[in-house]
C-alpha cells in the first residue's frame, strides 16, 4: 500500500505571513479512474477540507499531467469545426443572447432568434437560466427556435444557428433534450458545466462528439 500514499515533497513558509505554508503534494495516478474529473476532485479537494487537524485549507494550484490528461477526450469540436457548420470564414462570428431571458413565451423568444437571424446575425444563444420554466417549456423553446432557423436561412441563404441550452435537473432529462436538438436539425446545443456537474457534462460532451453536435459551454457560477 505504500505505493499509493501520497507524498509531500516540498513545503514553503508564504512570505509575510506567519504560519501559513504552501505544501506540495504528489499522487500516484493509478489513484485516479481516468477520464473521470469527478474522481480527480473528489480525491484532491475531497474530505481532507474538513479535516479538524487543519485550521484553513486552500487549493492553490493542482497540475495534471498529460498522462492523465489525455485520458479526457476534451471538447467535442473546435472553433473550426462550428465555422465549418456555419461556413463563416475569415471574420468574426456575430451572435447575441435573447432579452429579456426570462419571460418571454416560446413563440415570441423563437420570433425574437428570427429577428436577430434575419437582421444579419450568424447564430443566437440562450441564456444560462433559460431551461424549461411554466412560461416557456424546453420543447416548445427548441421547436420555435428551430423554425427561425430555418426562416432566416432560406430567406438569407446563409447557415444560422441557436445555442439551445440543454441543461436540466438529471442527466437523462439533458440528454434527452440533446437528443430533440439534433432530430431538428439544430448544430448547436449548450450546457452550464459548474452547476450542471461535472459527470453531467462529461455525458453530453460524449454525446455530442458522438453525434455531430457542437457544445457550448456556459461558465454560470465561475466567478
Amino acid at each position: 500500500l505504500d505505493r499509493y500514499k501520497g507524498r509531500c515533497y516540498h513545503i514553503e513558509p508564504v512570505v509575510g505571513e506567519e504560519n501559513q505554508y504552501i505544501a506540495y503534494v504528489a499522487y500516484p495516478l493509478d489513484l485516479f479512474e481516468e477520464g473521470s474529473v469527478t474522481n480527480m476532485f473528489t480525491s484532491i479537494v475531497g474530505n481532507v477540507f474538513g479535516f479538524k487537524a487543519l485550521r484553513a485549507l486552500r487549493l492553490e494550484d493542482l497540475r495534471i499531467p498529460p498522462t492523465y490528461s489525455k485520458t479526457f477526450q476534451g471538447p467535442p469540436h473546435g472553433i473550426q469545426v462550428e465555422r465549418d457548420k456555419l461556413n463563416k470564414y475569415g471574420r468574426p462570428l456575430l451572435g447575441c443572447t435573447i432579452k429579456p431571458k426570462l419571460g418571454l413565451s416560446a413563440k415570441n423568444y423563437g420570433r425574437a432568434c428570427y429577428e436577430c437571424l434575419r437582421g444579419g446575425l450568424d447564430f443566437t444563444k440562450d441564456d444560462e437560466n433559460v431551461n424549461s420554466q411554466p412560461f416557456m417549456r424546453w420543447r416548445d423553446r427548441f421547436v420555435f427556435c428551430a423554425e427561425a432557423i430555418y426562416k432566416s436561412q432560406a430567406e438569407t441563404g446563409e447557415i444560422k444557428g441557436h445555442y439551445l441550452n440543454a441543461t436540466a435537473g438529471t442527466c437523462e432529462e439533458m440528454i434527452k433534450r440533446a437528443v430533440f436538438a439534433r432530430e431538428l436539425g439544430v448544430p448547436i446545443v449548450m450546457h452550464d458545466y459548474l452547476t450542471g456537474g461535472f459527470t453531467a457534462n462529461t455525458s453530453l460532451a460524449h454525446y455530442c462528439r458522438d453525434n455531430g453536435l457542437l457544445l457550448h459551454i456556459h461558465r454560470a457560477m465561475h466567478a
